[in-house]
């Protein structure tokens, strides 16, 4: 039996005009009595949004969320979640936030104590339940926030970006910890779903990758992992389905309309939250020796010592201007790319400009309303207005941020902070 039938399920939020602003679409999913599943899917795609109609924190607005066939309205006792900001109480102990979600289920105090108690043996936190969360580490928080969760006996355990506030070496600790929990069957838990950024992490937990695509959040592609674990971080196989997800994971938008205009051809696409600096640092980086414009996206982020979820956006950046072309799990410096890194920074700023104008709807949008105001300049709000029907009112904040340091920096545009004014450059306007 399937513990988890989502069935069409569409999620739709009101945009600030009051349209409606779609997040998921007809997503068609299984999680299986003994899975583990892990999400993966840039900003936009939906994943803590699917997250939380499972859980039965927020509704579905078409199709069915089910669990154990039963229809999903309200938050199920059978589903726990763990969360990355850890949310503990700090005015609570460690013992009394372990126990709040026994305490919520009416279970009396005699054996709440007790099986907090064991649970906290169990995650490797046995003496600490007197503790306050301020005097842990964030790894021991999460071990609380997992203690939390599993001393439910939940039957799904739902991960939210769990690891990812930790340093790498904790996070990998206690990702291996969990596994041998699931592993050595010592939780009752029939079934993880993780969201994650994390390529390695998902290889090396999940017996299948859900890759989600964005705007509005779909599955698009699936990954089923059939290596027994404990599994090898460097063995081939592993090394394979790493680069075989980071390929689907860093599909061009060209590459992944199935028809149609690409996601990028509309001013209300979503540019990637990365800056010039970290743009001009990869690409200096992949330029460079030991690559020498080839690069392995799995090795290039080794040697960057930056996370998936820093990175991801800074290859949709260079793919978007045209000076990288990333392909299976690969990134290649393009002729242009290459005239970039031996360019003077005149030259940078007038090719990032060019760039910005011909593959960027929205920079050359503000361009060309600029050139028709006889004043040269134009409030922000216009486009944040715009953005706004796309997006939530934060992530267009955001985009619009994005869209003004790389018109800046190209000196497409200028803006003023103390006015929130666009502006043609000032060389232009005299």
């Amino acid at each position: 039996m399937n513990l988890i039938e989502l069935q069409g399920v569409a999620k739709s939020f009101s945009a600030a005009d009051g349209s409606a602003r779609t997040v998921l679409s007809s997503v068609d999913f299984e999680l299986a009595d003994g899975e583990i599943v892990a999400l993966l899917g840039k900003s936009g795609s939906g994943k803590s949004t699917l997250l939380r109609i499972i859980a039965g924190l927020i509704p579905a607005d078409h199709g069915r969320a089910a669990y154990r066939q039963q229809a999903i309205h309200r938050p199920v006792a059978g589903i726990a979640m763990v969360f990355q900001s850890f949310a503990l109480f700090p005015w609570l102990t460690v013992q009394q936030n372990v126990e709040l979600g026994l305490e919520a289920q009416g279970v009396p105090a005699a054996e709440r104590e007790k099986r907090a108690d064991a649970v906290l043996e169990l995650i490797g936190l046995a003496g600490f339940g007197g503790a306050l969360p301020r005097e842990l580490s964030g790894g021991m928080k999460q071990r609380v926030g997992i203690a939390r969760a599993l001393v439910t006996n939940p039957d799904i355990l739902l991960m939210d970006e769990a690891f990812s506030a930790l340093d790498v070496l904790t996070g990998e600790t206690l990702r291996n910890d969990m596994l041998a929990l699931w592993d050595g069957d010592k939780i009752p838990t029939k079934g993880i779903l993780i969201v994650s950024h994390n390529i390695e992490e998902a290889v090396m937990m999940a017996d299948r990758i859900i890759i989600l695509a964005s705007d509005p959040g779909r599955i698009r592609d699936e990954v089923h992992i059939r290596l027994p674990r404990p599994r090898n971080a460097d063995s081939v196989e592993v090394r394979a389905l790493i680069d075989e997800v980071y390929g689907l994971m860093t599909q061009h938008p060209v590459q992944a309309a199935a028809a149609g205009a690409p996601e990028s051809a509309h001013a209300g696409y979503r540019l990637p939250a990365t800056d010039v600096s970290r743009i001009e640092g990869v690409l200096d980086m992949l330029a460079g020796a030991p690559f020498n414009g080839h690069a392995d996206l799995p090795r290039l982020a080794e040697e960057a010592e930056l996370p998936d979820e820093e990175l991801f956006p800074t290859y949709e950046a260079l793919a978007l201007l045209g000076l990288a072309h990333v392909d299976h799990g690969d990134i290649h410096l393009t002729p242009l790319g290459q005239h970039y890194v031996d360019a003077d920074q005149v030259r940078k700023q007038e090719m990032f400009g060019q760039q910005l104008l011909t593959h960027v709807p929205l920079a050359a949008h503000i361009r060309r309303d600029l050139e028709s105001e006889p004043s040269g300049t134009l409030p922000d709000k216009r486009y944040l207005e715009l953005l706004e029907e796309f997006f939530e009112a934060e992530e267009a904040q955001r985009v619009l941020e994005v869209a003004i340091e790389w018109g800046r920096y190209g000196e497409v545009y200028g803006y003023d902070f103390h006015t929130s004014r666009l502006t043609l450059p000032e060389s232009e306007t005299a």
